[in-house]
């Protein structure tokens, strides 16, 4: 079996940017790595993903956003995720299930006993052996997105359906994934968001360096 690396974060975290920097990471030293992201990875996927995000869909009830996350991740762990963990490879998954516990969870108030039997379901149970979390206040993560958004970045940023919430809500939601991690500290590492990029990239790195022991390189690309 392969490597499955999550990472989780509140808006403006700087998650995606640390995803893209460990699989380039791993990729230049020739480990066998993808990167993929939620909700999408696959056609069915991202089909998913431009509704369940998309800004206009206000009227979007709670049990229906559940079912398209889970619709969506059932689609990208059946299709891409656990066949190439299967060939030994390394997976790296920008958002996975612990999402669902903290924004639909904690942030919505759904129950989390049922989203934890749904999620099973929708991956056979298939959990990450490291999970990383860029750990970032929600007003202060919300308010470096609002600047990216605004152009002070040269190529933005996504604003979706879930971003447009109330700054209450993404409290909740952090106060959620600091709970997560509470509960299973084993699986989890934090990393302040507040560092530079390149140190939270090189920390990352150093954490991850250990169970790099049980995949077989493959040749750098290039040589």
């Amino acid at each position: 079996m392969g490597l499955f690396i999550t990472f989780e974060g509140s808006e403006g975290s700087g998650k995606s940017t640390q995803t893209r920097a460990l699989y380039e990471r791993l990729y230049a030293a020739g480990y066998p790595v993808i990167l993929v992201r939620e909700p999408g990875g696959t056609r069915i996927g991202d089909m998913i993903r431009r509704i369940v995000l998309d800004l206009q869909h206000t009227e979007m009830d709670s049990t229906t956003e559940i079912f398209l996350f889970s619709a969506a991740r059932a689609q990208l762990v059946n299709e891409v995720i656990k066949p190439y963990l299967a060939q030994g490879g390394i997976v790296i998954c920008d958002r996975y299930a612990d999402s669902t516990y903290a924004y639909q969870g904690y942030g919505l108030g759904r129950d989390l006993n049922e989203l934890k039997t749904l999620t099973a379901i929708a991956t056979g149970d298939l959990r990450p052996d490291l999970s990383i979390y860029l750990d970032i206040s929600a007003d202060e993560g919300l308010e470096r997105k609002q600047r990216r958004r605004n152009g002070e970045f040269p190529k933005g940023v996504e604003w979706n359906r879930l971003d447009a919430r109330e700054v209450a809500y993404h409290r909740r939601v952090a106060d959620g994934y600091h709970a997560l991690i509470q509960s299973d500290m084993a699986r989890w590492h934090v990393c302040d968001a507040r560092m530079s990029i390149n140190d939270i990239a090189d920390a990352i790195y150093n954490h991850v360096l250990p169970y790099l022991t049980r995949i077989t390189r493959i040749d750098a690309p290039g040589k």
